[in-house]
């Protein structure tokens, strides 16, 4: 079932990234589409696909970048982040916002954002990582030895200044549901 809904996660991605069509752009929606605007909105110029930000994460630190896709994660509590569904299965980047001063609802889960920000990289000590690495055994039901781990991890991310988010069931000009 996972896989099913990532094969349509992707599907989708992938129609949008082919289109060009950006909730900026002013055939993006027809006229009353429920484009929802968060923060500053998107005002980047090219829209950078996620997997060449997890390819090589290091050309863009510090730059402002806009990403597209699936809205496939919302933190819970705050509604501080985001996780963004890549162009390649099974990837995703998180998009982080100060907490209370954008505040992403639940509901938005399967829409189509549009976000932009700046590509931080966070570079982690090694009990830190650790630790990072020890949750990520946890969830995954996994044994952890805290011996294997002997680097220390970066972890990327888009600090977010604000987003455009469509639902994914809004009907385009061309009348087709998408």
């Amino acid at each position: 079932m996972r896989r099913l809904v990532l094969t349509v996660v992707m599907v989708l991605v992938g129609f949008f990234t082919a289109s060009g069509a950006t909730a900026s752009d002013p055939d993006w929606g027809r006229s009353g589409d429920n484009i929802r605007t968060f923060g500053a909105g998107v005002s980047a110029a090219d829209t950078v696909l996620v997997s060449a930000l997890l390819a090589k994460p290091d050309l863009y630190v510090g730059k402002v970048i806009r990403v597209k896709g699936i809205a496939v994660g919302v933190c819970e509590n705050r509604g501080c982040w985001v996780n963004v569904a890549s162009d390649s299965e099974g990837e995703v980047v998180r998009l982080k916002v100060t907490d209370g001063e954008i505040v992403f609802p639940p509901e938005i889960l399967g829409d189509i954002i549009t976000a932009e920000g700046v590509w931080t990289a966070n570079k982690l000590d090694l009990e830190t990582t650790k630790k990072v690495c020890s949750n990520q055994a946890d969830k995954k039901g996994e044994k952890f030895d805290p011996d294997s781990v002997t680097a220390c991890m970066t972890l990327y991310q888009i600090t977010g200044t604000g987003a455009f988010v469509q639902p994914a069931t809004e009907t385009r000009n061309d009348g087709e549901d998408e």
